[in-house]
């Protein structure tokens, strides 16, 4: 018995994680009393030393110290805040008024308000009650077909998941030992990317079913001009006059930005998106000001309705995000400030108060804390689980794995996705990837492309039953029985769980091809990320032999190779010395510049 389980320690720990997990005790407490017993199991069997654990204190400090995960609660702070302060109710609102005349269009404004409550508020469960309650009478009022409604707003709220300033994105730089920045800005394209799939998923219904998301009727248009025009002409204009200003900015960006910040790289592509777009919407908002404090009658009232209720929201995404990519502010730094900018917005709008603060500071506790032991906890069991080489036997299991890169990239996305139906996606990144990071790293895959795919494929997790937890926060504000319009009077049916269910399968779908697409082309992501820099050694090599006036080699003598000499020295004269001017100071200083260019980046 003693033989058989020190032969097999490491799996025989895994099962005693599962068993803890399945008799129902906290992942945090779980994973902490697996690498507790079967450490000190390890230490009577002599696997282990005796001072196994005398690092653990430090290791659990220098958690709490990490400035890393500080951001965490900013982020959740600002997050709340927002949420609480009935953004979610006028986004939809105003957003739907904009796309309601179009087939389709209460279904478009409800991916756009996902989004952008993704990169505001970053909650999940904050995002698909909001849009439940709000957004689902409007659609079953007017007709939506049922699977369609239900699942556009459960993926439209996940999307808080892979958009920043995401927590998982978060939790994962410090898992995989990687900037947050430099996440961020490898995940903001795939974002992008996947809203505009959910975009052209409910566009291609709107052709392809009309019957199932019917435009809004004219009566439910409540900010028409008193002529009767609907006042999109005037958005369009503004839209388009401020979007032509963004792009030219976007033209001079760099020439503008590198000298203020002393930079002689170009400038990303998130970066210029991103200052863009806060240049043009800085101006609508202007714009909007304008008109209504000197009462200029340019724009509409849907215009002035979007410019107040849409633009202060993507500012403030705009400078939290654009700060973090232009280095001006850690993410840390970065969520401060958004969280700071979310007060005063509430203020703004005169709904912060001090049950509100009361209430976004206790969550935001609650959730700190929550992620602070399920940390500890994991790094407790992986005291145990490296001293038992436990690494080593993860690589081995994935050693026989056809396809190399692709085929361990094919197995884990397979293995998340499981995974994901059942445990929760904090659970999977502490536990999960710090075993798989290794062997990524291993078979030379770039860490930030692989946290990428590795978010998408967690934000799956949230629409795939059983447990998709998206799923089950729709169910919590859908109606569970028949009840009678207030608007219209009709007779309106029950949302039932089998049709929660089945709405998310179409959009699990399409959550898989952008899963797809990023691991068949990595540059979507690593596109945007700060090339190395490349050291070219044979020729600094050569530069230093041929350096005028410089010897920086020595005889061989024997088998022992010829040492290394200071760059400024010369073998046998003491530095303390000065030597005389010989006028090849000009050239030495040529010579130097030429080694500068040696080191060059990477094209």
């Amino acid at each position: 018995m003693i033989e058989l389980l020190t032969n097999n320690f490491v799996p025989v720990m895994f099962a005693g994680l599962l068993i803890f997990l399945l008799a129902g005790f906290p992942v945090a407490f779980s994973l902490s009393a697996t690498g507790l017993f079967f450490g000190f199991i390890g230490m009577e069997l002599g696997l282990f030393p005796s001072n196994l654990f005398q690092a653990l204190p430090l290791r659990v400090i220098g958690i709490m110290q990490n400035d890393t995960l500080l951001a965490i609660p900013f982020f959740t702070l600002m997050g709340i805040i927002l949420e609480r302060s009935r953004m979610a109710e006028d986004l939809l609102e105003t957003v739907g008024q904009v796309f309601g005349p179009l087939r389709g269009g209460v279904g478009i404004a409800v991916v756009l308000v996902g989004a952008l409550l993704a990169a505001t508020t970053g909650v999940v469960a904050a995002s698909v009650i909001s849009m439940g309650l709000i957004a689902m009478p409007i659609m079953l009022r007017y007709g939506y077909n049922r699977t369609i409604a239900t699942g556009t707003i459960t993926a439209s709220g996940t999307l808080a998941q892979a958009l920043p300033p995401s927590l998982v994105l978060i939790v994962l730089a410090d898992q995989l030992g990687r900037s947050v920045g430099d996440m961020y800005a490898g995940a903001l394209l795939p974002g992008l990317m996947l809203v505009g799939l959910y975009l052209l998923f409910v566009i291609v219904v709107a052709f392809v079913k009309p019957k199932w998301v019917p435009a809004l009727p004219p009566e439910a248009r409540i900010y028409s001009e008193p002529n009767g025009a609907s006042g999109h002409r005037s958005l369009l204009a503004l839209l388009v006059f401020c979007g032509v200003v963004a792009f030219g900015w976007s033209r001079i960006h760099e020439s503008v930005m590198n000298p203020w910040l002393g930079r002689d790289m170009p400038a990303a592509r998130d970066e210029i998106f991103i200052l863009s777009t806060t240049i043009g919407s800085f101006l609508a908002l202007g714009l909007a000001l304008a008109n209504k404090l000197f009462g200029l009658g340019l724009l509409s009232r849907l215009t002035e309705r979007v410019t107040f209720v849409l633009i202060p929201p993507l500012v403030l995404i705009f400078l939290v995000l654009g700060t973090i990519f232009l280095g001006i502010a850690t993410p840390t730094e970065g969520g401060a400030m958004g969280a700071l900018g979310a007060l005063l917005m509430a203020a703004g709008r005169r709904t912060l108060s001090f049950n509100l603060l009361k209430q976004a500071l206790e969550n935001s506790t609650k959730l700190s804390i929550f992620v602070m032991f399920i940390l500890i906890g994991s790094t407790v069991f992986s005291f145990t689980f490296n001293a038992a080489d436990g690494h080593i036997w993860v690589e081995h299991l994935f050693d026989k794995l056809p396809g190399g890169q692709l085929g361990f990239l094919l197995f884990v996305n397979l293995l998340v996705f499981i995974l994901g139906m059942f445990i929760d996606f904090f659970e999977i990144a502490f536990i999960v990837v710090p075993l798989l990071a290794p062997v990524a790293e291993k078979l030379d895959i770039n860490l930030i492309w692989f946290g990428i795919i590795l978010a998408m494929n967690l934000q799956t997790s949230f629409l795939t039953p059983p447990f998709g937890f998206a799923l089950f926060y729709l169910r919590s504000v859908a109606a569970r029985s028949d009840y009678d319009d207030v608007v219209t009077g009709q007779r309106i049916k029950a949302v039932t769980t089998g049709q929660i269910y089945k709405g998310s399968i179409a959009f699990i779908f399409l959550q898989i091809i952008m899963v797809t697409v990023i691991v068949l082309n990595p540059g979507i992501v690593t596109g945007n990320l700060d090339k190395p820099v490349v050291v070219d050694e044979n020729a600094i090599d050569n530069m230093l032999e041929n350096m005028p006036g410089q010897d920086f080699t020595m005889p061989e003598v024997g088998n022992i190779p010829p040492p290394r000499v200071p760059l400024g020295e010369t073998p046998g004269v003491d530095p303390a010395i000065p030597l005389p001017d010989t006028g090849e100071d000009k050239e030495a200083q040529d010579a130097l510049k030429a080694l500068e260019e040696a080191v060059k980046p990477a094209n």
